[in-house]
């Protein structure tokens, strides 16, 4: 099978990053310009600030949705190429592990049966202790092999200078919905700063959400600093086990971001 054949060359190819080759653009004092460079000499480039490698189109009758998603983590747009994608940038810019991230990184080249093959990653991610992760997504359904083969590859690349690969796929439903309603309040603009210190103060002790937030003030005035709050971390509550309701239980994290 082809995802056998990929999975032996990287096998084959894991120990020699000079095997693999990147094309990328950089932004510089001339503009963008393209890069090409082999992935031993070029693996230190901040690839989490780089313009993407592909265009995000949008036409009547695609079977995908593409657009762009504000990461409030850097304040910038992040293109996606489908929805599932989307959710997958919604968790990046959720998580307090990862510090930046940049969509179609780059473009990774390698030889395989005489042939040029290259794959252009979704996501290249530096996590907060300055690991670099390369991202693809695609659903557990939807692989064929070739994809396979790619992802593979891709990994064994990466694994070759250090990075870590993770191939990942639909978000569970709660969390997903859950997530997505805190990035509704993502931005800096959402937070009363007169309200932080008090919503903190009353959910220092376990409480439900709607039952803290009235012990504060009123109720429409608050939510927005305490939705707000949840995304950046400083007040958590279950988001795995249930929709989040005004009877979830909110307590302070040991830590925000």
């Amino acid at each position: 099978m082809m995802v056998a054949r990929g999975v032996a060359a990287a096998t084959a190819i894991i120990h020699h990053a000079d095997g693999f080759e990147l094309r990328f653009l950089e932004v510089g004092s001339a503009g963008v310009v393209e890069r090409r460079d082999a992935l031993a000499m070029c693996w230190a480039t901040r690839f989490e600030d780089v313009p993407p490698v592909r265009q995000f189109p949008s036409y009547r009758g695609q079977r995908s949705f593409s657009g762009e998603y504000f990461a409030a983590r850097m304040e910038r747009h992040v293109g996606y190429e489908s929805w599932l994608e989307r959710d997958q940038l919604m968790m990046l810019d959720f998580s307090p592990r990862v510090r930046s991230f940049a969509a179609q990184p780059f473009w990774l080249s390698w030889q395989s049966g005489g042939k040029t093959r290259r794959h252009a990653p979704d996501f290249f991610v530096r996590m907060v202790d300055g690991r670099g992760v390369v991202v693809d997504v695609r659903a557990d359904d939807r692989i064929k092999d070739e994809d396979a083969a790619a992802f593979a590859v891709t990994a064994a690349a990466c694994e070759s200078v250090g990075w870590g690969y993770r191939r990942v796929g639909t978000v569970d439903p709660v969390l997903s919905a859950n997530v997505r309603w805190l990035a509704g309040y993502r931005h800096r603009r959402c937070l009363n700063d007169a309200h932080r210190d008090m919503l903190v103060e009353v959910f220092s002790h376990p409480s439900p959400l709607v039952a803290g937030v009235e012990r504060v003030g009123d109720r429409l005035a608050m939510l927005p600093s305490l939705f707000h709050l949840m995304w950046t971390g400083v007040l958590v509550a279950d988001l795995v086990s249930a929709p989040l309701t005004g009877e979830s239980v909110v307590r302070v994290a040991g830590g925000g971001r």
